[in-house]
């Protein structure tokens, strides 16, 4: 094989015309994508990863209040410390797998590392299903959350490494659509499936011996009771897409950034060319493959300045101790980790993981009722992400940050009024339930076009080349351990503050405006140059420099990540 298929310089200057060029760079992503349905057809299909996420996320959420449910693992559901610890230790696993994830996927490739992690969601998700003892349902938990962990570490990185730089951006926030679209299909299949088994029981019925209870023969009230399959079906259903991803990736490709890291340069070449669906001589495909070539090199000598003489774990932990090494860069790595903490305490998953029960909270004393609810506030969630699409170039991450952190300080202040103020008597008084669940839907409007997506934008906008990929790794992690504190006291906040959960995290809310008028910067058309005059180094313009001079040594134009920026930023606006 031949190691170094890299073109002559005079090879890469056949460049297309500046007028193709330019025009290349105003299309929007709809037109590129249907100009090359491929990547956009594998970009699709890899975000089926986030939509298992989306769908064991919101799909927990019914299955704890259904009745069956609680005769088989009562503790479950009638232990709120239990129930957190329940929800909780998936995203505990999820945030281990997150950080396992990386040297997997660079020793074996992205590919692969997502073909592993549906396997192991697979046996999570069997465990799940078959779930007979309460040590049987959390080992399926745990294990299905490590994959969930590895896959949201390594879809959106194999997304952006195949995709053209003019539509990266587009194409990767395919994850976020899809696991919100997974959270929504996760709350209908709960209200579906809450059907199965006949006449529901009386919820203030208790049952009393969960372990034998057969519910045909032993349910109270003489109604028929809810079937197992009620809550087993919709574990069994996310086997369908994992098992659909797992296959599926086996017919599509490598990334070529991952084949020049393993010397694989023809194949690099050859994968390159059948994504962009041009001839392996183009000058586009060329320039291209020099650039990522470039890239990789950058990255390998960086590694060899900065630690020489270390290797595996040694240069593991070293460039994660850089990340503190500095002010300029602690601050960096601190404010990326806090944009996650305030997505997290804000209550969003709180909801989710509970909605049902927020719901009864409300006077929806009926558990169909609330799952009905919650189905509809799947919906709200998934359609209000697009306005983030259309705004978040034109208005800036700030102005949305600022506005939906004020939005959700509102409605959560007057949920929470409402609840303390009618307790328990809020199903006696109807107009005030339902304006307790239309500010619901209201928070998650707020939520769904600023902190839900841009949570993720700022830390990978704020970070230089040589530092980012571990110090986005460290961001990641955070926001699992957050995801997991809030899934662990929310059913115990719900339980005992009541009223105060939701003025606890309104709170956070009002913390999250302050925190974005202050310490935020707005990155909006700004270059990785303007981030060291906002954080005080040259960290950017060093790195800079370094890939200018491999970009020339390959016969490359000198790196411009000002105007790669602009352009991406008018792709988007034409999005």
């Amino acid at each position: 094989m031949n190691k170094d298929p890299v073109p002559s310089s005079s090879q890469s200057a056949q460049s297309a015309p500046a007028a193709e060029t330019v025009a290349k760079t105003e299309k929007g992503l709809l037109q590129i994508a249907r100009e090359n349905p491929y990547v956009l057809t594998t970009c699709l299909f890899s975000s089926l990863g986030g939509l298992l996420f989306g769908y064991d996320q919101g799909v927990i959420s019914g299955i704890i209040t259904m009745e069956s449910f609680g005769a088989k693992f009562p503790r479950i559901y009638s232990d709120s410390n239990f129930r957190g610890w329940f929800v909780s230790t998936y995203l505990l696993s999820a945030w281990f797998g997150s950080l396992i994830n990386s040297p997997i996927a660079e020793r074996y490739s992205r590919r692969t590392s997502i073909v592993v992690a549906c396997i192991i969601f697979v046996i999570g998700s069997t465990f799940q299903c078959a779930g007979i003892s309460i040590s049987m349902l959390f080992g399926g938990r745990a294990v299905a959350g490590l994959a969930i962990g590895m896959l949201t570490m390594v879809v959106p990185l194999y997304m952006a490494e195949i995709s053209p730089s003019e539509i990266r951006g587009g194409l990767v926030v395919l994850q976020q659509l899809n696991i919100t679209f997974g959270i929504l299909i996760s709350f209908w299949i709960d209200y579906g499936t809450n059907y199965i088994g006949g006449t529901r029981c009386d919820p203030s019925t208790p049952y009393t011996d969960g372990d034998s209870f057969d519910p045909y023969l032993d349910a109270p009230n003489g109604c028929t009771g809810q079937s197992s399959a009620s809550w087993r079906l919709p574990f069994a259903l996310q086997i369908v897409p994992a098992l659909i991803l797992g296959l599926g990736m086996k017919f599509f490709p490598f990334t070529p950034r991952w084949l020049l890291t393993q010397d694989r340069n023809d194949e690099a070449l050859a994968v390159l060319a059948r994504l962009r669906r041009k001839d392996i001589t183009h000058s586009d495909i060329q320039d291209e493959f020099l650039k990522i070539k470039a890239e990789v090199i950058f990255e390998q000598t960086l590694l060899e300045d900065k630690y020489p003489g270390k290797r595996g774990l040694k240069l593991h932990f070293a460039q994660y101790a850089s990340l503190v090494s500095s002010w300029p860069t602690f601050k960096r790595v601190f404010i990326g980790s806090a944009v996650m903490f305030f997505q997290q305490f804000m209550g969003c998953n709180a909801l989710i993981y509970y909605a049902p029960s927020i719901f009864a909270n409300l006077g929806f004393s009926s558990n169909t009722t609330s799952l009905l609810a919650t189905g509809v506030y799947g919906i709200v969630n998934f359609f209000s992400t697009f306005p983030a699409l259309l705004l978040i170039d034109r208005l800036g991450r700030r102005t949305l940050l600022m506005s939906g952190a004020i939005g959700t300080f509102i409605a959560l202040v007057v949920v929470g009024a409402i609840i303390g103020k009618y307790g328990d008597a809020l199903s006696e008084h109807h107009s005030a339930g339902w304006t307790g669940v239309a500010f619901i839907y209201i928070y998650c409007i707020n939520f769904a076009y600023s902190w839900a997506p841009i949570g993720w934008v700022i830390p990978s906008e704020i970070f230089s080349l040589g530092i980012r990929s571990k110090a986005i790794s460290i961001t990641t992690s955070s926001t699992w351990m957050c995801n997991f504190i809030i899934g662990l006291v929310t059913p115990m906040m719900l339980d005992t503050l009541t009223w105060g959960t939701y003025i606890f995290f309104a709170v956070f809310c009002l913390l999250a405006f302050l925190f974005t008028l202050f310490i935020i910067p707005e990155t909006r058309q700004r270059s990785l140059e303007d981030m060291d005059a906002v954080f005080g180094d040259d960290s950017a313009q060093r790195d800079k420099q370094r890939l200018a001079q491999i970009n020339a040594r390959l016969g490359l134009e000198p790196y411009d990540e000002e105007l790669s920026g602009k352009q991406n930023y008018e792709m988007q606006e034409n999005v």
